[in-house]
C-alpha cells in the first residue's frame, strides 16, 4: 500500500509555475520587435499562411550529362538537412522530374531560400600574388587600373555566394588569436607582378569539354590575341600602354562562362577580366583541388596556389559569436587526416616568421577572406567577417552536409497562397473549441469542484503551449502546421485521461475509508506513477515517430512531445498543489460541491469527522 507523503507546501510549487509563466511571458514580449501583434503571434507553416517555392535546375558537374537518380536524391538529402538545419522549419524537399527539385519554405520570400542549392565547396589556397580588381570601370581608361591599385577599390559582389561577408569582411582561420585578417592592402603578400620566387603556374590539362569550350573562346578572340595574352607574364596596366587595352579588347566582351574556361594567368592578367565577371562564373568553375586558380574577394583579384585542405577534411562547421568583437563566426573542425593538412598549410605558410604568407579560404568561386598566417595553427579554424545571423547559419549548414554532388541554377521564387489551409484551420479551430467546451461542460456535470480545477488545468496548459510556440519558432525556427496543430489537440486527449486517473484513484481512497483530506495525497503517490507512465510512453512514440518520420508527420510528433512535457509540468506544479489547498477548505468536504458527492455518501464510515477521528485513532495505536 503507498504511504502518505509528508506535509507539503503548495506555495512552493505554484511560486515555481508562475515563475516560469513571468520568464516565457517575458521572452514573448522583449524578446519580439513591432506591434503586440507581431510579438504574440506564433510562426506558421507553409499550408497556414502560404510561403515561397523555388525550382532548382540540376546540372551536372561533370558535364552535359543528364542527372541520375542517384544523384537527385542525394542533393534533395543535403538540401533537406541544409534547411532543417536552419531550424524545425517543416520546408519541403521533392525531386521534380528529372532535373529539378522544389524547395518550399513557409513565410515570405528569403533569399537564403536561393542560396541553399549552392555548391557550397570549400578550399583552402595559398594566395600567391593579389593585385586591384578594376571592378565596372573601364580599365583602358583608368588610371588606376593598374597592377598595384589599392585593394580596397570597390568589389562586384557575387550574386550567386551564398553567405559571403560584404566588402569589408575579414576572417581569421584560427584556434587562437595567432592568425589575424589583414586587409589585402594592409599586408600585401606580393605586389602586382608576379612575386619573386612564386610557384610557376602548371601546364593545363583540362578535360576534354572544357579544351573544346576554349577552343571556341580562342577562335572568336583570335590565334593572335590569345598567344599573346597566354604569354604575359603579369598584370596588365592599360594606362601605360594604350595600346595592350586596343590588342586585348576582345576579353572585354566574354560571358563568365566563356571567362570559366580561360587558363588561370589569362584570367589574372587581363584588366578586362573584371572580379564581377569571376564572380559569376558557373559554380564548380574552380573546383579541381589540384590547379592553380584565379578568385576574388572583396576589391581584390587573387592568385592562388593548389588547394591544401578541402572542404571534405571538415568534420563539423557551427556558427557563433566571437566573444572579443561581438561579430558572428563559422567555426570549422577537421577530422584527423584534415587536421594535420590543416596544420601542415599554415605551417608552410607561416614559414618560420619569414615572409609569412595569406592563406584564402574559397567558398565555390569567391574568396570569403585571406588572413595572413602569423604562427601555426594545430587546432580549429574560424571564418569571421561582417555575416549577420542568418548568413553565418546558413555557410555553417552549407558546410556542415557537404557539397552538392551537382550545381543548381535557382528559378524565380514563386509566392503560395494558404487559401484552403487557412479554412482548415478555421475547421480545426471550431472542432477543438467545440470538443474542448464539451469536456468542460461534462467535468463541471460529473466532477463539480473538480471540474473547475480541470478548466483551470487546460487553461493554464493552453497558455504555456502558446507561448512555447512562439519561442520556439524564434529560437529553433519550428513553424505551426495543420499537423502541428492535430498533435497539439491530442495532447488534450493525454492530460483529460491523467485528470481521470488522479481523480478515479482519489475516489479509491474515499472509498477505503479515508476521509477526502487524506485522500488527496494518498491518491496522488498512486496516480503520479501511472501518469507518469502514460505521458512517458507518448513521448517515446513521439520522439521514435519524429526520427524516422519525414515532412508534416515530424511537425505533428515534435508538437505532441512539447505538448506532452507542458501537461507534465502543470500536473505537478499546479493540479497536485492546488487539490492540497481545495482539501483543506469547507467546500472540498460537502458532497455537493466537492464532485465526492455519491462516494462520500456511500464511505464506510459515514462522514468526514468519523473518518479523521478512526484513523487518527489508527496511527496512534
Amino acid at each position: 500500500m503507498a504511504q502518505p507523503q509528508a506535509p507539503m507546501r503548495p506555495s512552493r510549487q505554484l511560486a515555481v509555475l508562475a515563475v516560469i509563466f513571468a520568464v516565457l511571458a517575458s521572452i514573448v514580449w522583449f524578446g519580439g520587435s513591432g506591434g503586440w501583434r507581431n510579438r504574440l503571434e506564433p510562426k506558421l507553416g507553409l499550408d497556414l499562411i502560404g510561403g515561397t517555392t523555388v525550382t532548382l535546375q540540376a546540372q551536372n558537374l561533370e558535364g552535359n550529362k543528364k542527372p541520375t537518380p542517384d544523384q537527385m536524391e542525394n542533393a534533395r538529402r543535403i538540401i533537406d538537412q541544409r534547411v532543417n538545419g536552419l531550424g524545425v522549419s517543416e520546408a519541403e524537399v521533392v525531386v521534380e522530374g528529372n532535373n529539378n527539385i522544389v524547395v518550399s519554405l513557409p513565410g515570405k520570400s528569403d533569399d537564403r531560400l536561393k542560396q541553399i542549392g549552392q555548391t557550397a565547396e570549400l578550399r583552402f589556397r595559398t594566395v600567391l600574388n593579389q593585385t586591384g580588381d578594376t571592378g565596372a570601370a573601364d580599365p583602358s581608361a583608368s588610371p588606376s587600373a593598374s597592377a598595384s591599385a589599392p585593394a580596397s577599390a570597390p568589389a562586384s559582389a557575387p550574386a550567386s555566394t551564398p553567405a559571403s561577408a560584404p566588402a569589408s569582411a575579414s576572417s581569421s582561420p584560427s584556434a587562437t588569436p595567432t592568425a589575424t585578417s589583414a586587409a589585402p592592402s594592409a599586408t600585401p603578400t606580393a605586389s602586382g607582378s608576379a612575386a619573386a620566387g612564386a610557384t610557376p603556374a602548371p601546364t593545363d590539362s583540362v578535360a576534354p569539354d572544357i579544351a573544346t569550350q576554349r577552343a571556341a573562346v580562342q577562335k572568336k578572340l583570335g590565334d593572335a590575341v590569345w598567344a599573346a595574352a597566354l604569354a604575359e607574364q603579369a598584370p596588365l596596366d592599360f594606362s601605360k600602354d594604350p595600346s595592350k587595352a586596343e590588342q586585348y579588347k576582345g576579353f572585354k566582351d566574354l560571358s563568365p562562362d566563356e571567362v570559366a574556361v580561360l587558363p588561370a594567368s589569362m584570367q589574372y592578367n587581363i584588366p578586362y577580366i573584371t572580379c564581377d565577371k569571376l564572380n559569376h562564373r558557373p559554380v564548380g568553375s574552380i573546383s579541381t583541388a589540384k590547379e592553380q586558380v584565379v578568385a576574388c574577394g572583396p576589391g581584390v583579384k587573387y592568385q592562388l596556389d593548389v588547394a591544401k585542405v578541402l572542404g571534405t577534411d571538415v568534420s563539423g562547421a557551427d556558427s557563433s559569436i566571437n566573444s572579443q568583437n561581438g561579430k558572428w563566426t563559422v567555426n570549422l573542425s577537421f577530422h584527423s587526416d584534415g587536421q594535420n593538412r590543416w596544420t601542415d598549410l599554415t605551417r608552410e605558410a607561416y614559414n618560420g616568421g619569414q615572409d609569412s604568407k595569406q592563406v584564402a579560404v574559397v567558398l565555390d568561386n569567391t574568396v570569403v577572406s585571406a588572413p595572413t598566417i602569423q604562427a601555426v595553427i594545430p587546432g580549429d579554424a574560424e571564418i569571421s567577417g561582417t555575416f549577420t545571423k542568418s548568413e553565418a547559419q546558413l555557410l555553417a549548414s552549407q558546410l556542415q552536409y557537404g557539397a552538392l554532388p551537382l550545381s543548381f541554377k535557382s528559378q524565380d521564387a514563386q509566392s503560395i497562397s494558404a487559401t484552403l489551409g487557412s479554412s482548415h484551420l478555421e475547421a480545426g479551430l471550431l472542432a477543438a473549441g467545440i470538443g474542448l467546451l464539451l469536456v468542460v461542460l461534462y467535468s463541471f456535470f460529473y466532477y463539480r469542484l473538480l471540474g473547475g480545477v480541470i478548466m483551470i488545468s487546460l487553461l493554464l496548459s493552453g497558455v504555456l503551449v502558446f507561448m512555447s510556440l512562439i519561442v520556439l519558432g524564434r529560437w529553433m525556427g519550428f513553424t505551426l502546421s495543420l499537423a502541428g496543430f492535430a498533435g497539439f489537440i491530442v495532447s488534450l486527449g493525454v492530460a483529460a485521461d491523467s485528470f481521470v486517473i488522479y481523480f478515479e484513484r482519489l475516489k479509491d481512497e474515499i472509498r477505503e475509508g479515508r476521509s477526502p483530506r487524506s485522500a488527496v495525497p494518498r491518491a496522488w503517490v498512486r496516480a503520479r506513477r501511472t501518469i507518469i507512465s502514460a505521458n512517458t510512453i507518448t513521448l517515446l512514440a513521439a520522439a521514435i515517430l519524429y526520427i524516422v518520420s519525414i515532412g508534416s508527420v515530424k511537425g505533428f510528433a515534435f508538437a505532441l512531445g512539447v505538448a506532452t512535457i507542458l501537461d507534465l509540468v502543470v500536473v505537478f506544479l499546479f493540479r497536485h498543489p492546488i487539490m492540497t489547498l481545495f482539501a483543506r477548505s469547507k467546500a472540498f468536504l460537502s458532497p455537493r460541491v466537492s464532485g465526492l458527492g455519491r462516494v462520500l455518501e456511500h464511505a464506510p464510515q459515514g462522514d468526514a469527522s468519523t473518518v479523521t477521528t478512526r484513523r487518527n485513532r489508527t496511527k496512534e495505536a
